[in-house]
């Protein structure tokens, strides 16, 4: 009986070195991820802000944020990580590096959520993050650089958390009031930040060696072309405008067709315009109306008044604007046909940013390694890196998301694909540090 033990554990020695022998002659990575950890985890962190029907409500500043935050810092806690939260907010676990003179590689993402929002959003870079910290730790491998878990706080209300640390935002902001109902002062206390010092949270450029995330794609591309990681090439800049179209309400018995300063039709005239300017030239580039508002909104009255909205994404400024100069001059055209006036008043911009290319390089090289198919790809939404690009080189990694779909509570990605995702994270974090 001894004896056939023996064996068998001989014949197991022999396989298991057989196996990554041949992984190391292929050139594949023997150190991987734990796939049903990174499920497992998702599905606890899905916990926080569930309601009886399945639905999440881990909003920024909420009792589900924070009991999701205090849940994840415990995990870095027992990753042996030393945990912080800055005065934005914004969770830090810090690993040491055998050279302490070198400056950090960051990765992470969010946990916050939309209302009524899915389970992986910045779930799965986030918790990707924890993963990455366990391989290393398991493996008694201990990077030159000192590593840095960053869990950004209220990324879905404006990227807040990112934008205070990469110094975009300061205390003129703190009064504004989140999705939670409580100001960014009282919800960032509420979390355990401290708005009071808000400066503290700032990151110079240059103290960052560089930061990576992994995201869902919020988008279709990659599981219709059935590619397995999105390498994301920049973040579009996003710039959005209110427009106003003043008319004259009169009634709508006794004003003939011709006599007519109707703002509703104006406004519909100017949406076909959006959708033809933005449609008539190559590339990427999207415009959205996503608004309207028609005054005084009776049956007998024509509309008087009409509020709508433009937004405009791109990953080249100068092109947004000169989408934007094309349409605003349609509006001219319409609003003189119309007997209307038409204004745009900006409300909100953020800058494309071009994600690092020597980074770009390595998450190709660490997909090659691993023998996944993978794109290079712009990202159509807003992320935290965006932020931070301004102060560090950054990196973003694609999986694929169900049908696309985000911000829902039907947004699924399969665990095969986050374990995907975490294994190119984690090749792309040692290539860097070998750098």
């Amino acid at each position: 009986m001894l004896r056939s033990g023996y064996l068998f554990m001989v014949v197991i020695f022999v396989l298991v070195s057989g196996r990554n022998e041949i992984q190391a002659q292929a050139g594949m990575p023997s150190r991987r991820v734990d796939q049903d950890r990174i499920e497992e985890r998702i599905q606890e962190l899905a916990q926080f802000g569930r309601d009886s029907t399945g639905h999440g409500y881990r909003v920024a500043y909420t009792p589900a944020d924070v009991a999701g935050r205090a849940w994840y810092m415990d995990q870095m806690r027992q990753t042996g990580l030393e945990v912080s939260i800055d005065a934005a907010g914004n969770l830090i676990g810090k690993r040491p590096g055998a050279n302490p003179g070198l400056k950090p590689i960051a990765f992470g993402s969010h946990i916050d959520m939309v209302p009524d929002g899915g389970n992986y959003d910045g779930c799965v870079g986030s918790i990707a993050a924890l993963e990455v910290m366990d391989v290393l730790k398991e493996n008694n491998i201990q990077t030159d650089h000192p590593l840095e878990i960053l869990i950004f706080s209220n990324e879905e209300g404006a990227t807040y958390g990112s934008s205070f640390m990469a110094g975009h935002l300061g205390k003129e902001v703190l009064e504004t009031v989140s999705q939670s109902g409580l100001t960014l002062y009282d919800g960032i206390k509420a979390i355990g930040g401290d708005p009071d010092h808000i400066q503290d949270a700032v990151r110079q450029k240059g103290d960052l060696a560089a930061f990576l995330e992994l995201h869902i794609e919020q988008g279709a591309f990659l599981e219709r072309d059935q590619i397995q990681i999105g390498v994301v090439s920049g973040i579009v800049g996003i710039l959005q405008w209110d427009v106003t179209i003043t008319g004259m309400a009169n009634h709508a018995g006794t004003t003939p067709m011709n006599l007519r300063h109707d703002a509703l039709l104006a406004a519909a005239k100017y949406i076909q315009a959006v959708n033809d300017v933005i449609t008539s030239h190559e590339g990427t580039q999207v415009g959205t109306v996503g608004k309207i508002s028609v005054q005084p909104g009776a049956y007998n009255v024509i509309p008087g008044k009409v509020i709508t909205s433009l937004e405009i994404r791109d990953l080249n400024s100068d092109k947004i604007m000169m989408l934007f100069h094309e349409i605003e001059g349609r509006a001219a055209e319409i609003a003189k046909s119309s007997g209307v006036t038409i204004t745009f008043k900006k409300v909100i911009g953020t800058t494309p940013a071009l994600t690092d290319k020597g980074i770009q390089d390595k998450i190709i090289a660490s997909a090659q390694k691993l023998n996944l198919t993978y794109q290079v790809m712009p990202s159509g939404a807003g992320h935290d890196s965006q932020e931070i690009a301004t102060i560090a080189p950054v990196g973003m990694i694609f999986v694929p998301s169900v049908k696309g779909i985000s911000h829902s509570p039907d947004e699924y990605t399969k665990p095969e694909d986050m374990a995907n995702g975490a294994n190119v994270l984690l090749q792309t974090i040692l290539a860097l540090d070998k750098q």
